[in-house]
């Protein structure tokens, strides 16, 4: 059954491309010059959109992250800046999904490949274009991605349901799977014999591609099935364009599904809903992290800690909250105005007051500019500080996000993972470089601190509470693993 609906699919998906050759107007590959092109040749005005977006991006017109409040430097700015901070980064994840949504929905690709050349190509751009200072523009590109990938492969296991289902070849095919498990000295193919011939466990480990005999026939000549999918990832790729340096994607990318367009734009409409209901959500879920008598300590000024906290006093919790005032920045005095405004008792504190206070604290609020796909976290400059002395005193640490942050990237550059460097004049004033001994001083100011996963206790998300091992779940939930590096 497999191998016949395999190469129906195949068969359909080259009939696809014979009857569809790439026009002049068609989109062959994901470069980013190359998407710009097309659409000013074929859709200007939604390249007049994309081009208002970028260059918003470009002047941090729409960055709402501790970046670009650690980016203004003036006292005058600075304070316009925490204004604009106090709102959330749904603003800049709202704004790219709603220019995707145009582009997708305005815009003639013929099929899933261009479609998924289209985004992986507008994802390059945004990210070039200051994308990599708000990694949630990325991840929003990355998940409508995997909607496109769910979307044809589940039409292509319609197919493979639908075709000769009931067929007594089934019972064949398990047998020749069986064959083609190599006995690791009498380990997974025994294990099978000794249940009678049955699947076990064992023996289906011992199937995967790495066990599996080189040869692509078994002894009575036969292909076997894994023998069929492992080769077919050689000659069931499809070159856009015709081959000669496009993307490549299974045949079933090229075929024309009319109910592509209106599966993406359902997709995308989920997501803004997400995003509408974010705080909603995470909200619901106060009651259930604070209790009353706590004392919560937090870190600088996040929107979503701040509604989290107020959700939780809403339903007459009575509990005390510590802010540390975050500097050099300061955004702890504004958050700690508006929680007494709420009626919360609230306390501010010197950063490094942090460790003394630590024994005295219940629970250890942070908030989120990224979650990676190990289970860390990129949280604003000085959180890894007060995550250390959270571990040091076992106090538990927890982080309130929204899952539009979750990052398929893994911390392998250490703190300079999704970082940014911003001028000292923060911290020190320049008048101060013509001392002969700090001018011999390097300063150095991270806009982010990294937090290892053995810091973090637990993430209260939109969709529910996770410890940090479960993140990687979470990210084949979200993502496809071909396009974590899409737009490195």
């Amino acid at each position: 059954t497999y191998n016949k609906a395999h190469s129906k699919i195949m068969t359909a998906g080259t009939n696809t491309m014979n009857t569809n050759e790439p026009s002049n107007n068609d989109l062959t590959t994901s470069s980013p010059s190359d998407v710009r092109a097309w659409l000013s040749k074929n859709h200007p005005k939604q390249f007049a959109l994309l081009d208002s977006f970028e260059m918003e991006l470009r002047l941090g017109r729409l960055s709402t992250s501790s970046t670009a409040v650690a980016r203004d430097s003036s006292s005058s700015s600075l304070s316009h800046s925490a204004q604009y901070h106090a709102k959330d980064r749904r603003l800049v994840t709202g704004r790219t999904v709603e220019l995707l949504r145009s582009l997708i929905g305005s815009t003639r690709w013929k099929n899933a490949a261009q479609l998924m050349m289209l985004l992986k190509g507008l994802g390059r751009e945004l990210h070039s274009a200051g994308g990599f200072r708000e990694p949630a523009i990325g991840n929003v590109v990355r998940r409508i991605m995997c909607a496109v990938r769910d979307e044809v492969n589940t039409a292509a296991a319609d197919v493979v349901g639908g075709s000769d289902s009931g067929s007594g070849d089934d019972m064949e095919q398990i047998d020749e799977l069986q064959e083609s498990v190599p006995k690791r000295g009498g380990g997974g193919a025994a294990a099978a014999a000794a249940a009678g011939g049955r699947f076990s466990l064992a023996s289906m480990l011992w199937a995967h591609p790495q066990h599996v005999n080189s040869s692509s026939t078994t002894s009575t000549g036969r292909r076997t099935i894994r023998s069929d999918s492992i080769s077919s990832e050689g000659g069931g790729v499809t070159t856009a364009g015709g081959g000669g340096g496009g993307e490549q994607f299974p045949p079933a990318f090229y075929s024309h599904k009319p109910e592509l367009r209106q599966g993406i734009m359902e997709a995308i409409q989920e997501i803004m809903s997400d995003l509408e209901d974010l705080h909603k959500n995470i909200n619901e879920q106060a009651a259930n992290h604070i209790h009353a008598g706590e004392v919560i300590l937090t870190y600088a000024r996040s929107k979503t800690v701040e509604l989290f906290l107020k959700a939780a006093a809403a339903k007459k919790r009575k509990f005390q909250v510590v802010v540390c005032e975050g500097a050099p920045h300061f955004g702890g005095h504004s958050m700690a105005k508006s929680l007494a405004e709420a009626g919360i008792e609230t306390t501010v504190i010197h950063d490094s007051a942090t460790f003394a206070i630590m024994a005295r604290v219940n629970k250890v609020i942070l908030p989120a500019h990224a979650v990676l796909a190990n289970g860390g976290l990129i949280a604003p400059s000085g959180s890894n500080m007060v995550a250390l002395a959270a571990k040091q005193n076992s106090v538990p640490v927890v982080i309130v996000t929204g899952m539009f942050k979750l990052c398929p990237m893994y911390p392998h550059e250490g703190q300079d993972t999704l970082n940014d460097l911003v001028s000292p004049s923060s911290v020190v004033d320049y008048s101060m470089m013509s001392d002969s001994v700090i001018s011999k001083v390097e300063f150095i100011n991270p806009v982010h601190d990294y937090l290892t996963p053995n810091l973090i206790n637990l993430y209260v998300t939109n969709i529910g509470t996770y410890q940090p091992s479960y993140v990687y779940r979470l990210l084949a939930e979200y993502y496809h693993s071909e396009d974590w590096e899409s737009f490195e």
